[in-house]
């Protein structure tokens, strides 16, 4: 999955505390694990309530400001990362509106020479959103040999491995030279507002492999099948389970997201610990349980997953020890439970970003509103084949 899913740790008898739960622990030990919070609950309850107009942008408009308000509360200057996306766009709009101090707001932006001229590169388009919000803005460029020289590190900060984090690190890094100790990021505006290509392959897929449940004998044949053809013709790996698993929510959620299946992993580990390991793991049945009780929407359900799994494990964890690595807090005003239940029975009904977009006043201009989604990437394939080429030689 390309992190470590909790309650596991990379320490055979050490587990995480399970995201909203209170662990009591007398003389014996653990006692219980309770859970005061269900995100899956949540938008199962979010779902009942209809609204008259999903269309509302006034309601999003003043969820938002409120939680990007309560998020501002600070004794030192709060700043925020800045990308030329709509989520972090627009919160930068709305504390501008929010910001009555003398001071411009602070934002960063990271950058990088390879991607120049590339779908990539959003330090021109960061910089116009900036200059459109009038905020005190810094393009900080990241270099192969600075990445090489600080990951050792990443690595030593790094509380469990990860694949991600190098971006948060060195935006981190940037903060924190600019003199910041709080920054607001827009981490977790595509779990609440349907950003991810997910929200609409796997409902799809849900319809088109429904035949296939429960065919174990069909979905074993189809997958010798594939697996003998991907030698002629160099198929993706992943195809090999599309029967198998795109037929249910969690299935197809996990074909999605999974960097590898679990056929993929035997060149890799030694059979007996991949067993014991798989075992233990049971992948399907952990995210599964994610979708208890399971929201009756298609949107409720890859909502929960996305923000239970992949956000939870990867984005939140790494957001945390790579900007605590750089004496850094990131705040999250999109990542809120006020902020959820307010209006998470409207972001369901249409193009949430979009609303997203016209919440500040000025709304996002639809220069960058309407952009193709490009994620907040690093050069990193190409800084690890040139720092593994170097040790060769």
């Amino acid at each position: 999955l390309g992190s470590v899913p909790e309650p596991w740790t990379t320490y055979k008898s050490i587990h995480a505390v399970p995201a909203g739960s209170i662990v009591r622990v007398n003389a014996d030990g653990v006692c219980s694990v309770k859970s005061y919070f269900s995100l899956a609950a949540t938008w199962k309850g979010l779902e009942e309530i209809e609204s008259e107009k999903p269309e509302d942008a006034v309601s999003i408009r003043d969820a938002l400001l409120d939680s990007v308000r309560h998020h501002m509360v600070s004794d030192v200057p709060v700043g925020a990362f800045l990308s030329a996306g709509i989520d972090s766009g627009s919160l930068v709009g709305l504390m501008s509106e929010l910001n009555t101090g003398s001071r411009k707001l602070k934002t960063i932006t990271l950058a990088f020479e390879e991607f120049q001229g590339t779908a990539s590169d959003e330090a021109q388009l960061a910089r116009e959103i900036a200059e459109y919000y009038g905020t005190d803005h810094t393009t900080r460029y990241v270099s192969e040999g600075e990445f090489q020289q600080d990951l050792p590190d990443i690595l030593e900060a790094m509380d469990q491995p990860s694949i991600d984090g190098i971006n948060t690190w060195f935006v981190s890094k940037a903060a924190a030279e600019q003199g910041l100790k709080v920054a607001i990021s827009g981490l977790g505006g595509d779990e609440l507002f349907g950003g991810y290509p997910s929200f609409q392959d796997i409902p799809r897929w849900n319809r088109n492999l429904a035949w296939a449940a429960g065919h174990r004998m069909l979905t074993s044949g189809y997958r010798k099948a594939y697996q003998a053809a991907s030698y002629v013709f160099s198929l993706p790996p992943k195809g090999s389970e599309l029967l198998a698993l795109g037929h249910s929510k969690a299935g197809a959620w996990l074909l999605r997201r999974g960097l590898f299946m679990q056929q993929d992993l035997g060149g890799w580990l030694e059979p007996e610990f991949l067993e014991e390991g798989l075992i233990r793991l049971s992948l399907m049945e952990h995210v599964e349980s994610k979708l208890n009780p399971q929201p009756d929407t298609d949107f409720g359900c890859i909502a929960t997953l996305e923000a239970s799994l992949y956000m939870r494990n990867q984005l939140l964890r790494d957001s945390d020890w790579a900007s605590m690595a750089h004496s850094l807090e990131i705040r999250l005003p999109l990542v809120d439970v006020g902020l959820l239940k307010a209006i998470g029975n409207l972001t369901r009904h249409s193009n949430g970003k979009q609303l997203l977009a016209k919440a500040p006043r000025p709304e996002l201009p639809q220069k960058f509103s309407a952009r193709k989604k490009t994620g907040f990437t690093t050069p990193i394939q190409k800084w690890l084949n040139g720092t593994a080429m170097k040790r060769n030689i």
